[in-house]
């Protein structure tokens, strides 16, 4: 079997799947970095500068196991997993991808062409290691992306049970559109007369600029920046700020200038008197891009920073190797929703592993779960 593949030709039986605790190592960094640029779907939680610094802060008993599948001598996919007995809340012992609250995408990085070969080798080494485990769970998935619909395609081929037990449809910009023209066709013409409004209001406040940072150097500082601000607002006073952990706070200006490295993020800002009131940061991974954390400063709620800065980020749509940008917000999103016209779906699917019995257990909950999706959203 011939795979088509940025690698060149690969070959052959598929290689067996290499998964172990982080804590053992993690995979060369040139080919991580390699395997990211290549992957037929971007998701920025999986690079090496932000799943390490992840790993490191919410994962630091070594829970977590990198799954790792190698052609040759490189890298073609990753994932991070884990074996879990807790499925939201019920007694359910499942391996799982692995996300924390601030990651917001469950595909695995997975070079274009190796999507069946990286598929074949995980659900065979679930099945070996099932032990008390009923079924994998994945979480996240861009539906209709190429690993979901790989994933759909060997599942039916093999018989092997597989359902979508949650489903999510967020705010995506995407739009062939110049930044001013979606702009004027997003917001009514109110929506905008007020908005001009408030911008010019705050100009009277003092100097009001708008800044992008993208190196290193200039990351640094803007981290430390976004983390004081989002620690003064709400978040804050309610203890989930970042700030308010310091190994949150340190995975945050980790990942930040981890991917400012290697020209995969951007700090945009509105400043007033060269302070910041309202900031945003911004993941680059073309062809797509992910909104991480905005925050903007309550005293000058009434000028509405946050929707000031989203017209600024429209910027996007100009950027050449950028066709889209991912929200990471939630469903129904107050602001974004009626700014960004366009939405994302994310699913969540389950895959019975193991032998037969197993799988028939598996089946079973697969079923319920899907057949209780099916009646929330027919409600």
């Amino acid at each position: 079997m011939l795979v088509d593949t940025d690698f060149g030709d690969a070959s052959g039986r598929a290689p067996g799947l290499e998964v172990a605790s982080w804590k053992e190592g993690t995979p060369d960094p040139t080919q991580w970095d390699r395997l990211a640029l290549s992957a037929s779907e971007p998701n920025p939680f999986f690079e090496r500068w932000f799943l390490k610094p992840s790993l490191e802060a919410f994962d630091p008993e070594g829970s977590v196991s990198l799954a790792r599948l190698r052609c040759g001598d490189r890298l073609v996919a990753l994932v991070p997993i884990r074996l879990s007995r807790n499925y939201y809340g019920r007694p359910l012992p499942h391996f799982s991808v692995w996300l924390h609250e601030n990651a917001f995408c469950g595909v695995p990085l997975i070079a274009r062409g190796f999507e069946a070969m990286f598929w074949s080798a995980l659900l065979r080494w679930v099945d070996e290691h099932a032990g008390i485990a009923s079924f994998l769970h994945l979480p996240g998935l861009p539906e209709g992306c190429a690993p979901d619909r790989v994933l759909a395609e060997l599942a039916c081929e093999s018989g092997r049970p597989l359902g979508t037990v949650e489903r999510e449809a967020r705010a995506l910009l995407s739009s062939e559109l110049a930044p001013e023209d979606y702009y004027e066709q997003s917001l009514p013409n109110k929506k905008r007369k007020e908005l001009r409004r408030q911008a010019r209001r705050l100009g009277e406040q003092g100097s009001v600029t708008v800044e992008r940072a993208t190196h290193e150097a200039q990351i640094a500082p803007w981290a430390d920046a976004f983390l004081e601000l989002e620690a003064a607002s709400w978040k804050g006073r309610a203890g989930s700020s970042l700030a308010n952990e310091p190994s949150r706070a340190q995975f945050f200006r980790d990942t930040l200038t981890g991917a400012a490295a290697q020209g995969r993020v951007e700090g945009l800002s509105i400043r007033l008197d060269g302070e910041p009131i309202a900031m945003l940061v911004t993941f680059l991974t073309p062809p797509g891009s992910f909104s991480f954390k905005t925050a903007f400063d309550e005293r000058f709620a009434k000028y509405s920073p946050g929707v000031l800065l989203q017209k600024e980020n429209l910027d996007l749509l100009e950027h050449g190797e950028i066709a889209w940008c991912d929200s990471c917000a939630a469903p129904d999103h107050p602001m974004i929703d009626h700014f960004w016209r366009e939405q994302r779906s994310l699913v969540s699917r389950n895959v019975a592993i193991g032998g037969h019995l197993r799988r028939a257990i598996g089946s079973r909950l697969i079923s319920y779960e899907s057949r209780r999706l099916e009646r929330c959203v027919a409600s």
